[in-house]
């Protein structure tokens, strides 16, 4: 009989489990033991027993003659999510992964690492402010960010990530796979592994959660010697001239890292502004500021070609004949789902034509048994709307009949940029809701003002603008939509999400006590 390790060995207080990053249990679904206690005790017990700590995925053994009852492509944080949802069900479950590492676009080349950036570029706008505060010599400090320095510190800490992800994988018996899968056929896919050996894997569900990657134009002569955002977390130092090509929020927060980091930087956009997707007020605001602090904007702008050598000076010619002598070219105009090479027309499973996987309210795709999520499914690109999405088809396939209706919902997903300052928004824009309600229907809630943070400034040319709108519909002013612009707009969003997700009126923000002296006051006090 084989003995259980030491309970010792996960023993640790409750308020440090629940928030160890390495022991992570939120948001599991309650089982009730009538349906899924036995269920849930062979999965501990098989995380317990067939995945000892010290053996660390992935798996290399041959998978031939496996059987699973989920197998899921792609181990980012779609697949990360779903699998060790359905594990938790006591299903067996591999992922495979063709990148050799866990955590997606997320944490290897996305929201983690841009993030640590966004506050490296943070703190140099914290230490030029410094002087207004009573700190006279901090602002030399700011022209003396080590970049080779900081970015060892990033990627090691992306890194320790990668192994929590195989961690939790190991202590919740998730088989991880490092290889490239294709279908064979409806049940069954290929993993090609980096010796060259192919295994196969069967399998009753399948879940295609293989995410995207950045665009690269096609039709400019050129093109290939810019990089990407992936190609960004790559740089070994600063580049000091840089021109980004897009208008979305991942031009914008790279554009502002490397400017806020003391870059040259060009921005060139195709229409007016910045963010077209967002509330005009904060198009509006973003855009004039970038502008002021001296990000070199190019609006209505189209390349033509780009001249130079990969990794050297380049030239960035325009369509109106206009060129520019930079350092680093970063493509920031888009991306696309990464399902070629999959061999989906081969089982049935139809993709449109930006290669996204066709799926239905319940993300089910053309073939019955299998599903998609996460950037592939093209929907709603954020990290934790495919870990949501991830987790609700796994409850619903393999939770009990108490998660028959579970799937996401995809209205009110708050979301914020990354830019300088930063921006938050939920729900409707002005524009929609006006189309979607009737311009009698709405009124609108606006204040702008500078944070008081910015009232010790000496120079009143560096105080970031702040500006928040409050869009309501009908006669108990239902509102249905927020934006904000400004500083600690990052951190704020999220409660304020959660009252448009609940139908909170304007009533309810006019009844909620202020918290004095914030921003975040201003939303409840409007008049």
């Amino acid at each position: 009989m084989r003995l259980l390790p030491p309970l010792r060995v996960h023993r640790k207080p409750l308020l440090a489990r629940s928030t160890s990053l390495l022991h992570t249990t939120l948001l599991r679904p309650q089982t009730p033991l009538n349906t899924g206690a036995a269920d849930r005790l062979r999965s501990i017990t098989r995380a317990f027993t067939t995945t000892p700590p010290d053996k660390m995925a992935p798996i290399e053994k041959s998978t031939s003659n496996e059987k699973y009852d989920l197998v899921i492509l792609g181990g980012g944080s779609a697949g990360s999510g779903a699998s060790r949802r359905a594990a938790l069900y006591g299903k067996k479950v591999a992922v495979i992964e063709k990148d050799g590492k866990l955590g997606g676009t997320c944490v290897n080349v996305g929201c983690v690492p841009k993030k640590l950036m966004w506050h490296a570029a943070d703190m140099a706008e914290r230490l030029r402010a410094a002087e207004s505060y009573g700190y006279p010599n901090a602002d030399g400090l700011s022209k003396e960010f080590n970049w080779e320095y900081f970015k060892k510190k990033r990627d090691a800490y992306v890194h320790m990530l990668n192994g929590a992800y195989e961690r939790n994988f190991n202590r919740e018996g998730v088989e991880f796979h490092d290889g490239y899968a294709s279908f064979v056929d409806a049940h069954t896919v290929a993993i090609k592994r980096r010796d060259g050996s192919v295994d196969h894997m069967t399998a009753d569900k399948f879940y295609i959660a293989v995410g995207g990657k950045p665009s690269v134009p096609k039709n400019i002569p050129g093109a290939e010697l810019g990089i990407t955002s992936d190609g960004f977390f790559d740089l070994p130092k600063r580049p000091q001239r840089v021109c980004v090509v897009g208008a979305g929020y991942i031009a914008v927060e790279l554009a502002g890292i490397f400017h806020t980091l003391g870059s040259d930087v060009h921005l060139m956009i195709r229409h007016e502004k910045v963010l077209r997707t967002f509330d005009p007020m904060i198009q509006d605001v973003l855009t004039d500021w970038l502008e002021h602090t001296g990000v070199h904007l190019h609006k209505t702008t189209d390349v033509l070609k780009v001249e130079g050598e990969q990794g050297g000076p380049l030239t960035v010619y325009t369509k109106a004949g206009g060129k520019v002598e930079v350092d680093c070219l970063l493509w920031a105009i888009g991306r696309h789902s990464s399902t070629e090479g999959l061999n989906l027309d081969k089982i049935g499973v139809k993709v449109n034509e930006k290669g996204d996987v066709v799926v239905d309210e319940w993300q089910k795709s053309t073939v019955d048994h299998i599903y998609s999520m996460g950037d592939c499914a093209g929907k709603a690109l954020l990290t934790p709307v495919a870990i949501a999405a991830g987790r609700r088809v796994s409850n619903r396939l393999f939770g009990g009949p108490q998660f028959k209706d579970d799937k996401i919902s995809y209205e009110n997903i708050p979301t914020v940029v990354f830019s300088h300052p930063p921006c938050g928004t939920v729900g409707l824009t002005e524009p929609e809701a006006r189309k979607h309600y009737g311009d009698e229907n709405i009124k609108i809630y606006k204040t702008t003002f500078k944070a008081m943070y910015f009232g010790m400034f000496n120079d009143d040319s560096h105080k970031e603008p702040t500006s928040y709108k409050v869009i309501c519909v009908g006669p108990e002013e239902r509102i249905v939509g927020i934006h904000i612009i400004g500083m600690g707009s990052d951190e704020m969003m999220q409660g304020f999400g959660v009252a448009v997700r609940m139908g909170a009126t304007k009533d309810d923000l006019d009844r909620t006590i202020a918290i004095h002296p914030t921003s975040a006051e201003e939303l409840v006090t409007m008049r």
